[in-house]
């Protein structure tokens, strides 16, 4: 009978923990209407998974707005600036599972590629035309022209890259389902490379990968490997 207790005490022990573990795949809900980062933070002794909150006598609707994306960051040697607002910059995201971005990409210019192995990515174009493009762990290649208004997803840790194609400065806003996103990269060529001949190299590559999806060629995720590794 004590047996019989056990086994039933074991089943229900590892039901309810792999049932915490599928909630928890991506940020836990949180579990109070808000909770504003604690800026500066307060001294803390336990390290935890997220940021702590302010007490709720401080907290104002100032925490609830953000002039973070309101212009361009500095562009780097590919032509494009990225400015990714997570709740250390924007209190009032902490424990809601989001984080916020900005990109703005010149004519020509490359959003190389990279991945958010916590988010998926969900971008609005705002203006400007441009090809968003990820690849899939079948080494399938997705990809497609956006123009202003258009919107276009971006599954959680799949590789990706956005390419101006249009004859203005692009301006794409993103939402991803994590309060830290994270940001890796593959690319070949390493980042210390950056002289304007390989810069112009990886550029006319993505371009022409672009243009394959436009006169139908098949394999694209050949191409994109031939990108990575060359």
């Amino acid at each position: 009978m004590k047996m019989k207790s056990n086994s039933s005490f074991l089943l229900l022990f590892f039901f309810v923990a792999l049932t915490s573990i599928q909630v928890c795949i991506s940020d836990c809900d949180n579990i109070q209407d808000t909770c504003p980062t604690d800026s500066p933070p307060s001294k803390q002794n336990i390290f935890i998974n997220g940021l702590t909150c302010k007490n709720t006598p401080n907290t104002s609707a100032h925490d609830f707005k953000t002039m973070e994306l309101t212009k361009p960051g500095s562009r780097d040697d590919f032509g494009s600036s990225v400015n990714i607002v997570t709740a250390s910059k924007f209190p009032g995201l902490n424990t809601l599972g989001l984080s916020i971005a900005r990109t703005d990409i010149e004519v020509d210019g490359l959003v190389n590629l990279h991945n958010h192995p916590r988010a998926t990515e969900m971008v609005f174009v705002r203006e400007g035309v441009l090809v968003a493009a990820f690849l899939d762990t079948q080494n399938q290649l997705f990809q497609k022209l956006l123009r202003t208004g258009d919107v276009f997803v971006i599954p959680k840790g799949l590789f990706h890259f956005f390419l101006n194609r249009g004859v203005e400065v692009a301006t794409v806003f993103s939402v991803f389902n994590s309060q830290n996103p994270g940001l890796g990269s593959l690319t070949a060529t390493p980042s210390s490379d950056t002289t304007l001949e390989s810069v112009e190299k990886l550029k006319r590559k993505f371009i022409s990968l672009s243009d394959s999806e436009l006169h139908s060629v098949n394999d694209l995720g050949l191409a994109m490997w031939d990108i990575i590794y060359s």
